[in-house]
């Protein structure tokens, strides 16, 4: 058991940090060949892990930090997680193979996709804050060298920065969280950071919760998921789906028991993950670019997950994790295909890709049909499931829920509509890459893989396979969607279709001032650096000037000083102290001088400077007696 659990992740970590060092050992050239053949049976294994440590449930453990207890373990939340993380991350990989020519740093590319993989099934194994920090701390790192694959470009390289420092602002409170949980509790086992004294409790659930939404890019925290498509589309597919993002909310949907103990926490939780849903759906709504309108869309259905760990429907929340990890990650990747294929990701662009490329078209139609809610589709049961539990809580929070449902409708129609419209005219985008007019097989292979995953698991939420999933789970006595819900949702889900169609196709727009805030986030990356960034670098630039100025002034007067004080011993003591020191040469000189004159060789002549001598010693021994 304990070997199992060990080697889930490192399978994956040891692997890729194999091919991280192997360029600089074995060399680039002999390695990037192999990289792919070795990722994908590293990752097959991975899969085979997971699904065999899902059902045997193994738990390693030992001492961090001197007797503080620290592990891994696999319970029903974790198993639902790491076959997730694995197949996915197989999938992509799977494309990624396919996609990366013999240009590319192969190796790198794999080599950081594995070791990211690694971190995040440390951190939904983890059973105490300093592991799944770890693999919390090393997921962020990897996010931000696979955002910025593409170094030489500036562009790519900046957005990997404003992703990696969104991130990490709000990382600290993760730190915060342990530090507060090993005051108030004496331990950083999750399952026992509700029962701390006093206020620690608010403090660690404070902590964790900035992390969390973080990390899952919710409000405030959303603009970095928009930077962060500059990256490869295969980092997108992954990164979107069941990784980094899905981190945070995995994060908070293990804490709720946290939450509900603070009462504060689980009510701001559920609402940021609604006004999340509700304004970024809006935002997706507004795109133009196929990859923004996702990774908009990303942030809403995000929301869902977070809006679920706050009514604390721990089995809706987990199913909507599952079965979108299996809608984004295809629809991704059909993006990356067209995108590599035709060249472009601008919506006007990619009219009749659908009907050109038929196995991508069907396999996103699926999944964007999923994305709209469209019975019996998974995520139709899945966020009813969750709304159900938003119901129970608050009749408000479910209007604001229902309303982003509906937005989800439109913006996934509007992406379909896009793809399947009919067009004369060759696609053509100005990203950069030329489109190489075909797709290979391996490019093709893992979407209908998905596009299954997409279509059929939101049994999850549906009776009779519901029951099972909540004792699964451990997550009995939460409320479930009943049937005339779920009949509405879906009929209004196939009503916003049609509206959406009629728009598209007489070219209805809605006005720039509506529009606008929503193309451009909200304004979101513009109020962070206008409130944060722009503070924080002119107090920085304060500091530096009273650094120069007044400490390091001061250094520079004490320097000047002792400079002083040195030229004037120069100039006064030192020439008493030498001229002293000449006088005694001189007058050892003299000495000497007068010591030679006796020294004639006569003996009369030293007979007499004996007596001499005599007398001086009787004189001074009368004298002194």
């Amino acid at each position: 058991m304990n070997l199992l659990g060990r080697l889930l992740p490192a399978v994956p970590l040891t692997t890729g940090a194999l091919l991280l060092t192997g360029r600089f050992t074995v060399g680039r050239r002999r390695l990037d060949p192999a990289a792919p053949a070795a990722a994908v049976l590293a990752l097959a294994a991975t899969l085979g892990l997971a699904v065999a440590a899902a059902l045997a449930r193994p738990a390693v453990r030992f001492p961090l930090f001197g007797r503080l207890p620290a592990g891994l373990a696999v319970d029903g939340l974790s198993a639902a997680l790491i076959v997730t993380v694995a197949a996915v991350s197989l999938a992509v990989v799977v494309f990624a193979a396919g996609e990366f020519g013999a240009d590319e740093s192969r190796a790198r590319f794999f080599g950081l996709m594995l070791v990211f993989t690694g971190a995040m099934l440390v951190t939904v194994t983890a059973t105490d804050l300093a592991v799944l920090l770890m693999g919390w701390e090393v997921m962020g790192a990897m996010s931000y060298a696979l955002i910025g694959f593409w170094w030489r470009d500036p562009g790519r390289v900046g957005s990997a920065d404003v992703s990696f420092l969104t991130t990490r602002a709000a990382d600290l409170g993760l730190y915060f969280a342990a530090g507060a949980a090993l005051a108030g509790t004496g331990s950083l086992d999750l399952a026992g950071l509700a029962a701390g004294r006093g206020h620690w409790p608010d403090l660690i659930a404070a902590g964790a919760v900035l992390a969390a939404l973080g990390k899952s890019a919710q409000l405030p925290f959303s603009f970095w998921l928009s930077r962060a498509m500059d990256g490869p589309s295969p980092v997108s597919a992954l990164l979107h789906s069941a990784t980094m993002v899905a981190a945070g909310a995995y994060l908070l949907l293990r804490l709720g028991p946290l939450l509900t103990a603070t009462g504060w926490a689980a009510t701001l939780v559920a609402w940021a993950g609604a006004l999340t849903a509700l304004l970024l759906g809006a935002v997706a709504l507004a795109q133009r670019d196929l990859k923004q309108l996702l990774a908009a869309s990303t942030c809403a259905q995000i929301g869902f997950m977070v809006l679920a760990a706050g009514a604390g429907a721990v089995a809706g929340g987990t199913a909507q994790l599952v079965a979108h990890a299996a809608v984004k990650s295809l629809l991704f990747l059909a993006a990356g295909a067209w995108l590599s294929a035709l060249g472009t990701k601008d919506l006007g662009e990619l009219h009749g890709a659908a009907r050109r490329y038929r196995l991508v078209g069907v396999t996103f139609g699926i999944g964007a049909l999923a994305l709209a809610a469209v019975p019996p589709l998974s995520l139709w049961a899945t966020k009813d499931a969750v709304l159900a539990a938003a119901l129970a809580d608050s009749p408000a929070l479910y209007a604001v829920g229902l309303a982003a449902g509906l937005l989800s409708a439109g913006y996934a129609g509007r992406a379909l509509i896009a793809v399947t419209r009919p067009t004369g005219a060759a696609a053509r985008g100005a990203t950069g890459r030329h489109g190489t007019r075909r797709l290979g097989p391996l490019e093709r292979l893992p979407l209908p893989v998905l596009a299954l995953g997409a279509a059929v698991l939101g049994v999850l939420a549906l009776p009779p396979v519901d029951g099972a999933w909540r004792d699964l789970l451990g997550a009995g006595g939460e409320p479930a969607a009943s049937p005339a819900e779920l009949a509405v949702s879906g009929a209004l889900a196939l009503v916003v279709l049609a509206v959406t169609w009629t728009f598209v196709r007489r070219g209805v727009r809605a006005r720039a001032a509506w529009t606008a805030p929503a193309l451009h986030w909200l304004h979101l990356e513009l109020l962070a650096r206008t409130l944060v960034a722009r503070p924080v670098f002119a107090l920085a630039q304060a500091l530096a000037r009273f650094d120069d100025r007044v400490i390091d002034g001061g250094v520079r007067v004490a320097a000047a000083t002792g400079r002083r004080a040195a030229a004037l011993a120069d100039h006064r003591v030192e020439v008493r102290v030498d001229g002293l020191v000449d006088a005694v040469g001189r007058g050892a000189r003299w000495l000497g001088a007068a010591a030679r004159r006796p020294q004639t060789g006569q003996v009369h002549t030293y007979y007499a400077q004996a007596a001499v001598l005599l007398a001086v010693l009787i004189l001074i021994v009368l004298l002194v007696r």
